[in-house]
């Protein structure tokens, strides 16, 4: 056995029983990644053609308050209403491109929240269903459901039904004004997991749409080859405000999630396109006040840019810790030109006090109580947890009280794979370049505790032309390598600073059942530095 074997074995041997793999709130279903040979859809200006329009009945006292084009595009539409839920209107098209128009109000969806038919009461209370299963029972978890694939029995994913390319928009003036809410039961548990539901539904369009109040997503898009988020939010759901799976072709613009349990904002298992070309692109979204910003595990191919991440727990997440999410472990993604500040909001305590043991009714979602479900440390900008191949360049990070950028080794156990020649898979070649640290962009000075921290393992890492309000970046350790003399393996070091990186894993066993583990210090809110 070499040096370099032989060291891996016993740091595996280690690290493995030191450490316990994160479990998920709601698994994904098996799924594969598509063919990639769609496109982002384009928008389709109003009044478009063929369209179906679906009004409520204070949508005409609603609409009686605006001016001008948007009046009249509203009156006309109104006049045209033969709908009063969505998803009747989903289920009545016919025609592929079609655009469904919803008018001002709020869409709690009543015949979605009847009781199951016979045959899909069995399945009620599962959350990992087949594609087949949730074609059949299209409204066991989510309000409005949009299915792309008819012949769900066969090995074809692709769309092959009127729903390809539907656009999905509302009218309103604020993107409040059409509000699809979820809400709770009768007995104060979650009404449903999803509020819109996307499923090879290639081409998929929402636009101007509020989803609030559901236990998993306020939308979900799953194996999908094109769609767009623009100009919705999503909020006061127990997880994920947006949820893309094993998608390509994507497009968020304009968003904004808040008050999330996990992230305002995850592009997971985006398709892993190994730097040919980014599967999802995210622009000039504000993702504020969740425990997570922006969550990318397995965020593959990912590039986002001009984008707001402000006052979470943390700003920004990518990692390889989760089991169960393809394309792992991470890799490609660009942040680029995004302001990440301010990510010290600790909603840790709302678990410890019993706020969150309380039936979800009875926690206060909509007052802003975040119920976090992922371990972060909070007072971090951006978190990358084992990933690879990351361009991190012309971002600003100021006013995050632990540091701005934090990079640590995810050992691919964590994930379930006990290969020990994919242990030591993560973090390697990822590269920060031309950030600025501890500025706001009007001038105020606002520090970060650390601008860097590192726990000095991965080859091919380099930190370069960055600047900070200290005058030199601050960091852990006190130097970085450059990108014309990275980080690389030696057999001195070949885990970096096993100090660090054992200091992280006892973070990784936080669930509801053991909300402070032993030894992590990640949830404890960090002083808030002097400029």
């Amino acid at each position: 056995m070499g040096k370099r074997t032989a060291v891996v074995a016993v740091v595996f041997a280690v690290v493995l029983g030191l450490m316990t793999a994160p479990a998920l709130a709601h698994a994904e279903r098996e799924v594969r990644f598509p063919a990639g040979t769609g496109k982002v859809p384009a928008y389709r200006e109003a009044p478009a053609s063929p369209r179906l329009v679906v009004c409520k009945p204070e949508s005409a006292r609603l609409i009686e308050g605006y001016t001008g084009r948007l009046k009249t595009l509203n009156e006309r539409l109104l006049a045209e209403c033969s709908y009063r839920h969505i998803q009747a209107a989903v289920n009545d098209v016919t025609e592929r491109g079609t655009t469904i128009y919803v008018l001002p109000g709020t869409y709690r969806e009543e015949p979605s929240r009847a009781a199951p038919s016979p045959e899909c009461a069995p399945l009620e209370g599962q959350d990992l269903l087949t594609y087949a299963q949730q074609y059949a029972c299209p409204n066991l978890q989510q309000l409005v459901a949009v299915f792309g694939d008819e012949t769900p029995d066969d090995d074809d994913y692709s769309c092959d039904s009127p729903r390809c390319d539907l656009q999905l928009e509302g009218t309103g003036r604020e993107i409040t004004d059409v509000v699809i809410e979820g809400g709770f039961r009768p007995d104060g548990t979650w009404a449903k997991l999803n509020g819109i539901r996307s499923d090879r539904a290639d081409g998929f369009y929402l636009r101007n749409i509020t989803t609030q109040l559901f236990e998993f997503n306020g939308v979900y898009i799953l194996e999908q080859d094109g769609f767009v988020i623009d100009r919705a939010l999503a909020r006061w759901n127990e997880e994920y405000g947006f949820l893309t799976f094993a998608s390509d072709h994507g497009l968020y613009t304009d968003c904004e999630g808040h008050h999330n349990g996990d992230a305002g904002i995850y592009p997971g298992s985006a398709s892993p396109l190994n730097g040919r070309r980014h599967s999802i692109e995210i622009q000039r979204c504000d993702s504020h006040h969740n425990a997570l910003g922006y969550s990318g595990t397995a965020g593959d191919s990912v590039y986002a840019h001009d984008n707001t991440f402000h006052h979470n727990s943390a700003g920004v997440s990518m990692d390889s810790a989760f089991p169960g999410h393809p394309g792992l472990p991470q890799n490609h993604a660009t942040f680029e030109n995004n302001l990440i500040h301010s990510n010290n909001v600790n909603y840790y305590g709302n678990v410890w006090d019993g706020t969150c043991a309380k039936l979800p009714r009875d926690r206060g979602h909509e007052r802003g109580v975040v119920c976090p479900a992922p371990p972060v440390p909070v007072g971090t900008g951006l978190l990358l947890g084992g990933g690879n191949d990351n361009d991190y360049v012309h971002n600003r990070l100021y006013d995050n009280w632990r540091s701005g950028f934090r990079q640590i080794w995810v050992p691919a156990p964590l994930r379930g794979e006990n290969d020990l020649l994919k242990f030591r898979d993560t973090s390697h070649r990822n590269r920060y370049t031309n950030n600025t640290f501890g500025v706001a962009p009007d001038g105020r000075t606002l520090p970060n505790g650390l601008d860097v921290w590192w726990d000095e393992q991965g080859d091919g890492n380099c930190w370069q032309d960055n600047t900070s309000s200290w005058g030199t970046v601050r960091s852990d350790p006190a130097t970085l390598p450059d990108c014309e003399h990275p980080s690389g393996w030696t057999i001195f070091s070949p885990f970096g600073n096993l100090m660090k990186v054992l200091a992280a894993l006892p973070c990784s066993e936080y669930g509801r059942d053991k909300p402070r583990p032993e030894g992590c210090t990640w949830f404890d809110t960090p002083a808030q530095p002097a400029p």
